[in-house]
């Protein structure tokens, strides 16, 4: 009886079993929804990287059942790409002529010099496009290279005393924006000169005087003749284009300062002895009143090579 029965339970257990197993092989081994696309990862490169994934082979029977939860609302996936991409898979995605590169998803390496002050500044002028070049429309009508001088260049002049002409001259019409009264050949070095005492000196000292500066009121410039105008003299600095003779200033209201007038005279004295004293360096010889007698109605100024400052 007893051997009856344990036949009967060993038959029905077999029963089972037999019946159990065609269902389990019939499940599903994972959840029939499509997984969560991880977030950061471009779709075609998910669409390549699967393609080139070997297909999975038949579930086990007995298998276990896999049909993970979604994840809590609010959640950040953070992709996992070797589920997606194998070494082996990024060399056969990467080589050429076959598929677009992947970009690296590692950040960029921090550029040097960030972890100290101003390197941030560094870096980003680096990158700053060069400065442009001063616009050649500014320097129109500017001679010596220099765009506060204006003018134009003159043919070189020849003269039959020996001692005079004007090999690379010009013809100066202003300089820092203060107009020549009439327009002067001199050469280069002595248009600096001017240029620079007018910027540095004459413009600051008459300041807003009678509306600021407007002219210098030019006696000579060029002109080959011997000093102070005296027969048999050595030829003047005037005979080579290194010398300006200024008789006055010209203010924006037509006002007038003279040498010759005011000099020691109030106000308007007081800013001819500034700008005089101011020539001398920039000149290598500067007279005017109490030189001598034939310079009591202008400011001598020239650029006499070959020796130091004589200023009178």
């Amino acid at each position: 009886m007893r051997g009856f029965r344990r036949g009967t339970k060993a038959g029905l257990a077999a029963a089972l079993v037999a019946v159990a197993l065609p269902a389990l092989a019939e499940a599903p081994v994972k959840s029939l929804l499509p997984p969560v696309r991880p977030s950061g990862i471009a779709p075609a490169a998910i669409a390549v990287a699967e393609a080139t994934l070997p297909a999975a082979g038949p579930a086990s029977p007995l298998a276990p059942l896999s049909s993970p939860l979604p994840p809590p609302r609010g959640a950040s996936l953070a992709p996992d790409v070797t589920r997606f991409v194998t070494p082996t898979d990024v060399s056969a995605l990467t080589a050429p002529g076959r598929h677009a590169p992947l970009v690296s998803l590692l950040p960029l390496a921090r550029p040097r010099g960030l972890d100290r002050d101003g390197g941030a500044e560094e870096i980003v002028l680096a990158a700053a496009p060069a400065p442009k070049k001063r616009d050649k429309a500014s320097r129109k009508g500017s001679v010596c290279g220099n765009p506060s001088i204006k003018g134009e260049e003159i043919a070189p002049i020849k003269a039959a005393a020996r001692g005079c002409g004007l090999d690379e001259g010009v013809r100066v019409t202003s300089v820092s924006g203060v107009a020549l009264s009439t327009p002067g050949n001199m050469d280069c070095h002595t248009a600096e000169a001017l240029n620079d005492w007018v910027e540095r000196a004459v413009i600051p000292a008459v300041g807003s005087t009678g509306g600021g500066v407007a002219k210098l009121q030019v006696a000579a410039t060029y002109a080959c003749r011997p000093r102070n105008n005296q027969k048999g003299g050595k030829i003047s600095e005037h005979g080579k284009g290194h010398a300006v003779d200024v008789s006055g200033l010209i203010l924006e209201n037509g006002k007038v300062i003279s040498v010759l007038t005011d000099w020691g005279r109030g106000r308007e004295g007081k800013i001819l002895k500034a700008i005089r004293k101011a020539a001398c360096g920039g000149f290598t010889t500067v007279l005017g009143p109490g030189s001598d007698r034939f310079h009591r109605d202008h400011l001598h100024l020239d650029t006499a090579r070959g020796r130091g400052a004589y200023c009178r």
